[in-house]
């Protein structure tokens, strides 16, 4: 009776808090993944580490826009992600890997992006872009699987973005 009690009440204060607006547009029925924050740019996954960030376009420096033909914007966002394994001293080594993203802003808007995979030297990241309006909050699912492993990771991250300028 206890039990049932309290499932009631957890099913009671989720109705609430989501009918109030108190879970910042995260969907409360994947509780189990945390949404981290823009600022900790990385997951450690014990033998990889993901890492990752989202910005606006018109952050890049126009010869490396140019380069990799991506629009330089203050209405459109870009995320990168680079997957990397851990070695035996501690370093950590780039690896490829099957990388997909999407967002989600907190009316519900899904925003789906399609990956492409860059090399640099040693340096391997997947980057993807979509369009933003101002003050907009987008929380980001990213599902990494390195290859030649069958681990599949998965990140959650928050970021508000701005186009307007003060």
């Amino acid at each position: 009776m206890v039990a049932r009690v309290r499932i009631v009440l957890l099913i009671v204060a989720s109705a609430w808090l989501a009918g109030c607006g108190q879970t910042d547009g995260v969907d409360v029925t994947n509780t189990q993944q945390s949404v981290l924050p823009a600022t900790e740019g990385s997951k450690d996954f014990g033998d990889y580490v993901v890492f990752f960030n989202a910005l606006n376009t018109d952050q890049l420096k126009p010869e490396i826009a140019r380069e990799y033909e991506i629009v330089r914007s203050k209405s459109r966002a870009m995320l990168s992600v680079s997957i990397h394994k851990k070695g035996e001293n501690g370093q950590t080594t780039a690896v490829t890997g099957a990388v997909t993203a999407s967002a989600v802003n907190l009316t519900g808007q899904l925003k789906t992006m399609t990956l492409r995979e860059i090399r640099e030297g040693e340096a391997i990241y997947y980057i993807g872009e979509l369009a933003i309006t101002d003050g907009e909050v987008l929380i980001y699912t990213i599902d990494v699987t390195p290859s030649n492993d069958p681990s599949r990771y998965t990140v959650r991250f928050k970021k508000q973005f701005f186009v307007e300028e003060k």
